[in-house]
Order: structure tokens, then C-alpha cells, then sequence
């Protein structure tokens, strides 16, 4: 059933036949809180291996989410697109100068990462990289916003924020965090790949846990004393500085 531009399965046992065979079609599952988690663990085991958010939440949330049906306390929420795993991802794609990602650091407005995926998607960025926690799900939304393009660009779902770093830095990704207040500007700095470019939540930007782990700092220089640049807006202007660069 849809609800509120997402696609939904109820049901034990329908949620444990799309977590068998689509698991990277689900953005998240609810199961309803009264339950004894050790009476699913097959669910909580198999949603977390394949980097799902699995939200306890009361009755009254799963019956807006579905209606008054016979849901035993299991919603599956689908994605309009398919994740991928990120090291099932460099595996088929060689990792060169040219190789840029984006990664979300708390993208929550389904607006802005709708943008974001179009704009990614024209620019020629390599992937975009999403973590599970405090992050828009791709739905009917996102879809419209970004055009359709959602689905023709790669998205890597990661666990959360800290393992997805580890990841890009273990396979020879320069971290660069767009932060208002860095030292550097973008016109100053060196772009080439492999590079992911951490794009920081609407209101708080990238957190500072993130920009902690991150090599390089840059800016967007900005006149008029305008002090940040909507998130979207940011990541396009990396992107096509970067493409620009590639010519």
C-alpha cells in the first residue's frame, strides 16, 4: 500500500520475504515496541547486515502508517530506488583521479536531496552516499524533485556517519568537508579524486564529530555578508567546480 509517498509491506511474514529478497529496496522497518526483540531476531539480524534502520515505535504510529489492519506489528517502508553496498560498489568501479562521491551528512529535507541527486546526477559525480540515521528517505518526493534522476545515479547506503568514513578513508578517499567557517576556499584547493565531498545538514551543517575526521576543510567565498548557502545550492557548486576542474 502507499501512504504518505512511500510504499509499504505489513505483516510478519511479508516483511521477512522482502528483507529475504529485496533488502536493498527497504529504506526502513517499524516493529512495534511491545514485541520481545529476541522474538525477531531473524528480522533485526538480517536489517542490520544490510544496513537498515530498524525503529521500535507504539501501535498508534504503525496504524497512521498502514491503517487499522492486521499489520502484527511489522511495516517494511520501501525506497523508490535500490542501494547499494559501498564496497560492492568500488569493486566494480576503478577508483581513479576522476572518482568523486557526495556523501550526506544529515540531509534530512526530501527537497534538498531530491536537488541534490539531479544535480549529481548531471555533473557526472560518481555516487552519493547516504547514512541510515537522520536521513530523508528516497521517496515520491525525492523522486519528483530530483526528476527521475534518483535512479540513475548510484546511492550507497552506509550503517551511520563514522563507518561510512572509515570506509571512504580505507579505500584511498580524500575526505573534504564543505564548512562555512573553514580556512581554505574552494578556489585554493586541490579537487582531484578519489575525493567525497561531505555535505552538511540544512540548519547545522556538518557536524563537528564529522569535521573531525575529515582532511581538508574548504569554503565557498561569499560576498554581502551572506554567511551559508542552502544545501543543495552547496553541493551543486562543489560539483560542477570539481567537473570543471576535469576538462
Amino acid at each position: 500500500m502507499r501512504q504518505n509517498d512511500n510504499f509499504l509491506i505489513f505483516g510478519r511474514k511479508p516483511v521477512e520475504e522482502i528483507l529475504s529478497n529485496k533488502a536493498k529496496e527497504i529504506d526502513k522497518i517499524f516493529v512495534k515496541n511491545s514485541i520481545a526483540p529476541n522474538s525477531y531476531n531473524n528480522i533485526s539480524e538480517t536489517a542490520f547486515k544490510n544496513q537498515i534502520p530498524l525503529v521500535t515505535v507504539p501501535d498508534k504510529k504503525l496504524e497512521r502508517l498502514v491503517g487499522k489492519v492486521n499489520h502484527q506489528g511489522f511495516v517494511a517502508q520501501l525506497s523508490k530506488i535500490k542501494y547499494l553496498d559501498f564496497f560492492e560498489w568500488i569493486e566494480t568501479n576503478a577508483l581513479t583521479s576522476d572518482t568523486a562521491v557526495l556523501f550526506l551528512d544529515g540531509i534530512e529535507d526530501p527537497h534538498n536531496l531530491g536537488a541534490i541527486l539531479r544535480t549529481a546526477a548531471a555533473a557526472g559525480i560518481s555516487a552519493v552516499m547516504v547514512p541510515t540515521q537522520n536521513q530523508s528517505p528516497i521517496n515520491a518526493t525525492v523522486f519528483k524533485i530530483s526528476a527521475g534522476t534518483a535512479g540513475r545515479i548510484p546511492v550507497i547506503r552506509v550503517h551511520d556517519t563514522n563507518q561510512g568514513l572509515k570506509d571512504l578513508n580505507l579505500a584511498g578517499f580524500s575526505l573534504v568537508a564543505l564548512d562555512a567557517g573553514a580556512e581554505h576556499s574552494v578556489w585554493d584547493t586541490d579537487l582531484k579524486g578519489p575525493v567525497a565531498f561531505i555535505i552538511g545538514n540544512e540548519g547545522r551543517g556538518v557536524s563537528k564529530q564529522v569535521i573531525k575526521k575529515c582532511d581538508t576543510l574548504i569554503k565557498l567565498p561569499m560576498e554581502h555578508s551572506v554567511e551559508s548557502l542552502n544545501a543543495s545550492v552547496t553541493a551543486a557548486l562543489i560539483s560542477y567546480e570539481w567537473k570543471r576542474r576535469l576538462t
